[in-house]
């Protein structure tokens, strides 16, 4: 009888309890690595789990691979750490306290201080690239997150009571995955790009629930606010063995999350920094820190004259008047250079405005002699689709 060639994993013994190859379901995350690189740390807390002689006293899961209940995400930069004992985090890595967290669980020290923020000589923060100040971190929090959805709506025959309103099959959300997991936390679903570093951008998330509301809800907790958005049309259907009408249509919602820091102007930032004595620069000092408007600032002036009033299009006119300038092609007085309409003297011009207004009260008064011309039958034909013609019917028509 032929065995399965298991040469790949060494078997377990009395003396040697572990195989070599190990699988580990951390948080959800499977990882499978070898057992030296385990123990690689003596006196952490993976040393002390992979060095027992009790292997059943380790927690498994389902498939018999060793659980352990901590963020599967950040174990990755854990083992890295265990195969070399070297720290390599990508730039401007946004969870580096969890990270530091999470190696005070496990017991390495030597990662504990690695990521711990570096202090210079006067008491401020060094020049570690992967730490920034809270400036920084505030100004990199900013960014776009996109909800797309499609919706659908089922109209019954008649408009009937029974109508099933909008439904949403999913909510996607796109953007930065940090940003993501900051704004939804638990409730956004990461289970089609499970391991996608913080720092990268996705497209493969969506939301546990399908409430668009409650997704407004929780970017405008955030501190979002929507920019931008975009709809297809409304593409209606038949369903193929009820009369319901089904109608769908997908949506974008485009949200940005502005930055904390607030930029001045160059020139107010030279107004504040002149040179000058200090009652001068007193009121230029708190205009500038102050951007809100303020009861001491002068009213502007009132203009010398009154702008001129427009003319209007007046089309009040009687239709025989209209007739009269179509026979005669001109105004009467219009060879004059000036004319007084109304008591106001109307320049040359202005008469050209007039001549534009006499052709637009030509087009309306043909539009209106075409709408009239316009004969509606009195019987329609039988149509072939049942909609129309119980529409017709309906109507009695």
């Amino acid at each position: 009888m032929a065995l399965a060639d298991n040469a790949g994993c060494a078997k377990p013994s009395e003396d040697f309890p572990f195989p070599e190859i190990i699988e580990l379901n951390v948080g959800g995350q499977v990882y499978i690595t070898r057992h030296p690189t385990l123990v690689s740390v003596p006196g952490s807390l993976l040393w002390e789990m992979f060095t027992q002689k009790n292997v059943r006293s380790l927690a498994r899961d389902s498939k018999g691979r060793f659980f352990v209940d901590r963020d599967g995400f950040l174990f990755r930069y854990i083992l890295d750490y265990m195969r070399d004992q070297q720290l390599v985090l990508p730039d401007h890595f946004p969870e580096r306290s969890r990270l530091q967290r999470e190696a005070e669980y496990f017991m390495l020290p030597e990662l504990v201080k690695m990521l711990a923020p570096k202090l210079s000589k006067q008491n401020s923060l060094g020049d570690d690239p992967c730490q920034s100040d809270p400036e920084d971190s505030d100004a990199r929090r900013a960014g776009f997150i996109t909800i797309g959805y499609r919706g659908s709506y089922t109209l019954g025959r008649d408009s009937q009571t029974d109508a099933k309103f909008r439904r949403v099959a999913r909510i996607m959300v796109c953007g930065k995955t940090s940003l993501a997991k900051e704004v939804f936390g638990d409730t956004l679903n990461e289970s089609r790009d499970p391991d996608r570093p913080p720092e990268r951008y996705t497209s493969r998330y969506y939301l546990k629930f399908t409430f668009l509301e409650q997704a407004f809800d929780k970017l405008a907790d955030a501190g979002f606010h929507m920019v931008a958005c975009n709809s297809t049309g409304t593409c209606a259907f038949a369903h193929d063995q009820t009369d319901d009408r089904i109608w769908t249509s997908y949506t974008e919602y485009v949200f940005y999350l502005p930055s904390r820091l607030g930029f001045w102007p160059p020139q107010a930032i030279e107004s504040c920094s002149s040179t000058g004595p200090l009652e001068a620069r007193a009121p230029s000092t708190t205009s500038c820190l102050d951007p809100s408007p303020t009861d001491s600032l002068p009213w502007p002036e009132a203009p010398d004259e009154s702008p001129a009033r427009p003319n209007t299009l007046d089309l009040s006119k009687s239709l025989k008047k209209l007739e009269e300038v179509k026979q005669t092609g001109q105004r009467p007085n219009s060879d004059h250079a000036s004319v007084k309409e109304n008591g106001v003297e109307v320049s040359p011009a202005m008469t050209v405005v007039s001549e534009e207004r006499r052709a637009m009260e030509t087009e309306l008064g043909k539009c209106i002699e075409d709408f009239r011309k316009i004969k509606i039958p009195v019987t329609f034909p039988n149509k072939k689709r049942q909609w129309q013609s119980e529409l017709l019917k309906k109507y009695q028509l």
